[in-house]
């Protein structure tokens, strides 16, 4: 028989070692995870509009290799590592010359078509040709800045969870000084596009970029340089805590960490503030008020020049170019905003967020507005369909044909028959009913957005409640822990004391499912079924039960100082946040009443002005039809007034007015998008909630403005030029 052999060490551990792993294991980071297959299928999955941007650059990019200016190339490589786009830096300039030489090609091939068509070069519509080259220009300028613009999107994001991130790492290295595991921690808890970054430390490692995680953390924290240089300083002194020989040191460096990213947030908040007020203003008085206030000029100058301004160079200037060029500015506004602050929770983790992104709200809204859109379309129905004739109606009637004899006995619509082409509508009837038009389309977005977030919006509030009650009560779930209670008790003890708070219910769940279920703390706060948090989506939450599980794996004591250390620091968070919006308030406030007051305001007047100059043209060229030059007392002869002012070459005020409406809604867009960000950071939900609830306000006071504008001033026409006669 042979001896028994004596197993080795090596044995030994290998025999025992998933044992021995599971007993002393104190946090959830695994040492092997594969984080170059994390970040390729975490990309794919939170960021899909950079991988539809790489796939065109790719082909589209790729068609020829355009030489790069060395300033540029670096401009530019620095925006696709920022962004996380896999691209050369010519890719992107490539397929901005393709695309503006495609629409240019494009626009020359169809203009010379029509100059054919219509018999001759000298019919060459060099109109269209110059708007198909602005757009081509537009479409350039576009995709050249997209790669800083995705940039500065995500620098916006990524910042709003500089200080959440830096509070999970300090936390986390509170009990466990391992600077390692501490940013896997907050990678794993964070959300994107911060948690991106993070797990792309790990993977440059992985592939061979870097050899150590230190100098893959210095690569990465280069890239705030030029934005942000305290959330730098927080790193270089969380790595400086790990040097301090003694503990209590060691944590009041980590707390200077923190302090010091929310003092830099703070500071660059405030001189943004004084800042933005210029660029703000600029953009308010060249795209909404200049323009504006060129519209009461509009049809006198389209009377006047004759067939020089038509209705689609309006239609193009206030509903394109002007557009484009307030989009432009609000674009450069945009770029000055500094990270660290706004919205750090992502839409696309939000379980609602099928609703937002379904389509049925936009079917809904459609189907309530569109009697809006008939009512608005009744004069292009009335003149250029069979329905009326179907219906046994005529195509126009006059005021005293429907009993509203007081108005005169002008048409409804007013359409004028020029040889073989018809004009207008110039009726007042016309352009109230125009009106409807531009409403059906502002309540078809409000509606629409309103559906689409109403009840995300309601999670949010709710949530955000939650924490902030939740807040106080980690405190107290700290001091009972740190009183000795295990935590399987403390969470019933801070439930009887919560009572009539929001927080009251999640506790009590906690405590139901240990003391019932016979659950463990974890399972009864994370299990994907029963756990707790299935009923409460907030990071905040999920990422302070984590640290108590890991730190109570440490002893109670390091567990409740863990708790009542991340309850005032987010208590500090809150001040500054509230702090930031209060320095944010009043430029929002003001630019708010601009859109949604004082430009409904203006163009409800406008228009109102424009109807009067029609009614008063009309009432003349009616004089003038009547055969009498001097019909009027006091006009001197009509025939020299109506020869300077033909009014079947002026803009019909129904086109106007709709252009007008269109314009309005455009403007509501981009300003509530960068007020948005202004003041939350790249946050899609509050975006579209936001524009919802501007439109309802700006377009029903510019209906209400416009309505009342038209009537009183086109009565106030009839009354005056009738005692004239």
């Amino acid at each position: 028989m042979e001896p028994t052999r004596k197993p080795t060490i090596e044995e030994i551990l290998k025999k025992h070692a998933a044992k021995i792993e599971d007993t002393i294991k104190s946090d959830s980071v695994s040492e092997k995870t594969n984080y170059s297959q994390t970040y390729t299928t975490f990309k794919q999955e939170m960021a899909p509009e950079l991988t539809r941007f790489e796939r065109l650059c790719r082909s589209l990019g790729s068609v020829v290799k355009l030489k790069v200016a060395q300033k540029d190339e670096d401009k530019i490589r620095k925006s696709l590592e920022i962004a996380h786009l896999d691209l050369e830096p010519w890719q992107p300039i490539t397929l901005g010359v393709v695309s503006f030489m495609g629409v240019f090609i494009a626009g020359l091939l169809i203009s010379v078509a029509i100059a054919l068509f219509k018999g001759g070069f000298e019919n060459f519509p060099f109109f269209f040709f110059i708007l198909v080259m602005f757009a081509g220009m537009f479409l350039f300028y576009f995709i050249n800045g997209y790669p800083a613009r995705l940039a500065n999107k995500w620098r916006l994001k990524a910042s709003s969870q500089m200080m959440p991130a830096i509070l999970y790492i300090v936390v986390y290295m509170r009990h466990t000084p391992n600077l390692e595991k501490a940013i896997a921690f907050a990678s794993e808890h964070l959300q994107y596009p911060l948690a991106l970054d993070f797990k792309k430390i790990f993977y440059n490692v992985q592939v061979g970029k870097f050899s150590t995680i230190k100098e893959s953390l210095d690569n990465y924290l280069n890239t705030w340089k030029d934005y942000s240089i305290e959330f730098i300083e927080a790193f270089h002194l969380i790595e400086s805590s790990l040097f301090e020989p003694e503990d209590a040191k060691r944590i009041s460096t980590l707390e200077k960490a923190l302090q010091v990213v929310l003092d830099g947030v703070y500071e660059k908040m405030l001189k943004f503030t004084h800042e933005v007020r210029s660029p703000l203003t600029n953009v308010y008085m060249l795209g909404v008020v200049l323009p504006t206030l060129g519209l009461a000029l509009l049809p006198l100058a389209s009377a006047m020049v004759g067939d020089i301004i038509k209705w689609y160079h309006v239609l193009i200037l206030f509903n394109i170019i002007i557009p484009f060029f307030v989009f432009y500015l609000t674009d450069k506004v945009m770029f000055l905003r500094p990270g660290g602050y706004g919205e750090t929770e992502l839409l696309e983790r939000n379980p609602l967020y099928p609703v937002y992104k379904s389509r049925k709200p936009y079917a809904k809204a459609f189907l309530i507005c569109l009697p809006f859109f008939i009512i608005g379309l009744l004069p292009l129905i009335f003149q250029y369909t069979p329905i009326p004739g179907f219906l046994g109606l005529k195509s126009d009637y006059t005021f005293s044909e429907i009993g509203l004899g007081f108005l005169g006995d002008n048409s409804i619509f007013d359409f004028r028959a020029i040889g073989d082409r018809t004009v207008g509508p110039f009726g007042i009837g016309a352009i109230l009913m125009g009106v409807s038009f531009t409403l059906g389309t502002a309540l078809f977005f409000s509606i629409a957005f309103k559906r689409k977030t109403e009840k995300l919006i309601k999670e949010r509030e709710k949530t955000k409640q939650l924490e902030v009650e939740f807040n106080n009560s980690l405190f107290q779930l700290g001091n009972r822990i740190g009183d000795g209670v295990p935590p399987e008790l403390a969470f019933s003890k801070v439930a009887e004391s919560t009572k009539g708070l929001k927080t009251e219910d999640f506790f009590r769940r906690v405590s139901y499912n240990i003391m019932q279920m016979g659950m463990s703390v974890e399972s009864a706060i994370f299990d994907k079924k029963r756990g707790v948090l299935v009923y409460y989506p907030s990071s905040l939450i999920a990422t302070s039960m984590k640290i108590l599980v890991e730190s109570a794996k440490k002893g109670l004591n390091i567990a409740a100082l863990s708790l009542i250390s991340l309850s005032e620091y987010v208590k500090n968070m809150n001040k500054i946040t509230e702090r930031l919006r209060d320095l944010l308030a009043e430029i929002i406030s003001d630019m708010k009443s601009n859109m949604t007051f004082l430009a409904p305001l203006l163009s409800g007047i406008v228009i109102g002005l424009a109807a009067m100059i029609t009614s008063i043209l009309t009432k003349l060229d009616i004089a003038k039809l009547s055969g009498d030059s001097t019909a009027i007392s006091g006009f001197g002869n009509l025939n020299t007034i109506l020869s300077i002012f033909d009014m079947t070459k002026m803009i019909p005020p129904y086109i106007l007015q709709i252009i007008v409406g269109i314009y309005l809604i455009e403007i509501v867009f981009i300003l509530t998008g960068t007020l948005t960000v202004i003041d939350s950071g790249e946050d899609k939900l509050e975006q579209t909630n936001k524009t919802g609830i501007n439109l309802k306000k700006a377009i029903g006071l510019y209906v209400i403005t416009a309505v009342i504008a038209i009537t009183s001033l086109s009565l106030l026409t009839s009354i005056v030029l009738g005692n004239l006669t």
